[in-house]
């Protein structure tokens, strides 16, 4: 059985710009939400995320929300209006969105175990995805964290 291998990539937090990387999350679930602000579903799957983030923070979930909007000032207003404390990552030319997690639509959710590898893809809203996504989550969750060999 091959080991798929653990996912890598860098991008900027938003408003403050710090350097972020995936691998610094080795050991926590990793949700990550790639949407923008002109993508109508995506003003219902972020708040869902953002109680998600809240109820499993303590079990290690830890989720993102990737925007790859290409206007940074979009960006505050929307998190304001629908109210949300989930941490941003910004994606501005959507260059990982595209190439390494190719995204072809949005919302897209990636559900990365606590080695770092990509167990799930979610594109779209469908009927039953909030209620797939918690499964998935609760599933990594209960996976021990493997040691590194």
């Amino acid at each position: 059985r091959v080991e798929a291998q653990p996912l890598e990539f860098a991008l900027t937090r938003f408003p403050g710009k710090e350097a972020w990387r995936l691998s610094q999350e080795r050991g926590s679930v990793v949700l990550i939400d790639i949407w923008a602000t002109w993508c109508e579903p995506c003003r219902d799957s972020l708040p869902f995320y953002d109680d998600l983030a809240r109820q499993y923070a303590a079990r290690g979930l830890k989720v993102y929300a990737m925007s790859v909007d290409a206007d940074p000032a979009v960006i505050g207003p929307f998190l304001q209006e629908l109210k949300l404390q989930l941490p941003v990552l910004h994606d501005p030319e959507a260059a990982i969105a595209g190439s390494v997690l190719k995204v072809s639509q949005m919302p897209t959710t990636v559900l990365i175990d606590r080695r770092g590898v990509v167990r799930r893809v979610h594109e779209g809203l469908s009927d039953d995805f909030f209620q797939q996504t918690l499964t998935d989550v609760e599933t990594l969750l209960a996976e021990p964290a493997k040691d590194e060999k």
